[in-house]
């Protein structure tokens, strides 16, 4: 503790203790970040705590948000600070360097860069160390020479094992040259970059021989729509190995007031709304199903017993994806109650997750899997029927199955609950190439839904009621 000079008065000394701690407040905003209470308290920020745990797994992340939700504070620039200083809180659960990082961080122009990447991470250049990187922590600065003043090329940063990190700064707009070098550790890329520069940086994060290899993460709002950056984290319905996407809207973060969206709402040119406030991609030639997600999605519900069950299954190796239905027949509406999505299972284990939500549901599956199974050459839905599924062939005339689910949606005769968040991450991105081609990629509830809707509602049906024995009579034992 910092000794008490003899020239100073009490009042004096009070008043540099305030500072003192104010000035150490401000040092140390790492440490206001995902407390057990409070207003950033973890749980209330579910979407950022996925984005770090896959970090433990994914050597690429994508946090593909809408705007204002803390992509770029909470999520990227928090857990580049970790990685420099090693100061991991007891929480975390996502990838830990136990030793000092190269790190760069980077955004599309030098000014964004400047007023945005370097602010949150270190503060205005009058006040370095009030940033997330703790000022205690950074040991010097080099400015880069340039036009734009005031913007830091590397900082050296104290690690908590005792060695030095090294963050650069980067800008998109130095070209892909600039992202050629040395191995990193970590790179943080705030604002979507040029196809050719996110692969410099993929090389830059490649293990070799004598590099264990490091990660990447992206933190944007999909203005560009379905980019090439955007289309290499979706193809063939899954995520490819040793990359994820998680998506934040508005709704998925409590610090935006009700007032507040409707202020940022008005302001949005309509084409931009989705993107912004709920971080989904333009669809380019279009969207198969143009209807808002707040006209179908509603708050779970018990399902009442005498409305039928079904569920649609759609099988691969990639990913296998269930969703059921429940029908309401007195107002004609289908309700979405639950989804089951998986890739690289063996089908018993598919099987026992469906018949986990009850057996005596009937399904409809893609009457592909009545062919060959190109691992071993047995039909899938005889494997899945002896597996104890009772499932029928579905209807997969696509366009006239879109027909009847758009009919639907339309009219407000399907409903989704709100928890089906895999279902609703493919409703979002649902969409038709130039040529008018359905995309099939990430689709399997979608082609779910088609399931359903032509084929599902004619075989549904209710729970059994269990057989009670009839008591017996003492008079005849």
């Amino acid at each position: 503790m910092t000794s008490r000079p003899n020239d100073f008065t009490d009042l004096q000394w009070e008043l540099f203790l305030e500072w003192e701690s104010s000035r150490k407040d401000q040092c140390h905003r790492l440490l206001s970040y995902y407390p057990e209470t409070g207003p950033l308290r973890r749980d209330l920020y579910p979407r950022h705590m996925e984005f770090f745990r896959f970090g433990a797994t994914e050597r690429e992340r994508l946090f593909m948000a809408a705007n204002r939700v803390g992509k770029t504070e909470g999520a990227g620039g928090y857990e580049m600070a970790l990685h420099l200083t090693g100061e991991y809180p007891e929480w975390w659960e996502g990838r830990r360097f136990a030793e000092p990082v190269k790190a760069w961080a980077c955004g599309d122009t030098s000014q964004t860069v400047r007023d945005i990447v370097q602010f949150k991470l270190l503060g205005p250049i009058n006040a370095l160390g009030t940033g997330l990187i703790p000022g205690d922590s950074i040991i010097d600065t080099k400015r880069r020479a340039g036009s734009v003043p005031d913007l830091i090329e590397t900082v050296r940063i104290k690690h908590k094992s005792g060695g030095t990190s090294v963050l650069t700064f980067k800008s998109y707009d130095q070209g892909r040259e600039a992202f050629q070098g040395t191995e990193q550790n970590v790179v943080w890329l705030d604002e979507e970059p040029p196809a050719d520069v996110y692969s410099e940086c993929l090389l830059r994060t490649m293990p070799t021989a004598t590099f264990t290899g490091g990660i990447v993460m992206l933190t944007f709002t999909p203005l560009r729509g379905i980019s090439d950056v955007v289309l290499s984290f979706l193809p063939d319905g899954r995520h490819p190995a040793g990359k994820c996407v998680v998506m934040a809207t508005w709704d998925d973060v409590p610090h935006l007031s009700a007032q507040d969206k409707a202020d940022m709402l008005a302001a949005m040119p309509p084409h931009m709304r989705d993107a912004r406030t709920k971080g989904i991609p333009a669809l380019g030639a279009g969207a198969i199903y143009p209807i808002s997600e707040e006209d179908v999605t509603i708050p779970d519900f018990a399902i009442p017993e005498h409305w039928p069950r079904v569920y649609a299954l759609d099988v691969g190796w990639n990913n296998t994806g269930a969703l059921w239905g429940a029908w309401d027949r007195e107002a004609d509406i289908v309700y979405l109650t639950a989804e089951y999505k998986r890739g690289q299972c063996e089908p018993a284990i598919h099987a026992q997750a469906i018949k986990s939500r009850g057996e005596w549901i009937p399904g409809v599956v893609d009457p592909a899997s009545a062919g060959a199974n190109q691992k071993d050459g047995s039909k899938l839905m005889d494997v899945y029927r002896g597996l104890g599924l009772d499932i029928q062939p579905a209807e997969n005339t696509v366009e006239a199955g879109i027909l009847a689910v758009w009919e639907r949606l339309s009219s407000g005769r399907i409903k989704a609950f709100k928890s089906l968040q895999a279902w609703l991450a493919e409703f979002r991105l649902y969409r038709r190439d130039e040529k008018g081609r359905v995309v099939k990629d990430n689709d399997h509830l979608m082609d779910g839904m088609r399931y359903l809707v032509m084929s599902g509602l004619q075989i549904a049906k209710t729970k059994p009621v269990p057989h009670k024995p009839r008591p017996r009579d003492w008079r005849t034992a």
